[in-house]
């Protein structure tokens, strides 16, 4: 196993639990919320770093973030061909996150919201996601890939 591969995913996990993220949802915190939330950290997190590291490089941590959410699924207790189904369904929704924040900063306020919209039930009023996207967008600027990769780290933007 890579361990910087394995602390990077283990700081987007980090991300992922924070509790503020689901106090502006309709849902309340689950499996398919934190994996949703999850997958919408680390497509922000591939578009950031995609020119700065290697397509292999990418794709190896894409397959080992793949590998562990495959291992969380199974230790749901789901069987083997339900697996591969849902893992195909996850593969798919990632894909289309990633193709919904290739433009992210073209995007209007209202796009934003929109895209929030359709993957998270959100109360109809809240930039909360947007706003708060926006900052992690911005605190990804900042940092350098490797620093994901050190250990789990201290994530305040």
């Amino acid at each position: 196993m890579n361990i910087k591969y394995l602390n990077l995913y283990n700081n987007l996990i980090k991300l992922t639990r924070n509790k503020s993220l689901y106090k502006k949802s309709d849902n309340t915190e689950t499996f398919s919320d934190r994996l949703t939330i999850f997958l919408l950290h680390f497509a922000f997190f591939l578009k950031k770093y995609k020119k700065e590291k290697s397509k292999k490089e990418l794709q190896n941590l894409y397959d080992f973030v793949f590998r562990q959410i495959e291992l969380s699924v199974r230790e749901i207790g789901y069987g083997d061909a339900s697996i591969n189904k849902r893992m195909k369904e996850y593969v798919n929704f990632m894909h289309s996150i990633i193709n919904h924040i290739e433009f992210w900063e073209k995007l209007t306020l209202n796009e934003k919201l929109d895209f929030f919209n359709n993957y998270i039930n959100l109360d109809k009023e809240s930039s909360f996601y947007v706003d708060y996207f926006e900052k992690y967008v911005v605190y990804l600027s900042k940092k350098a890939f490797n620093y994901f990769t050190k250990d789990v780290i201290s994530l305040k933007f």
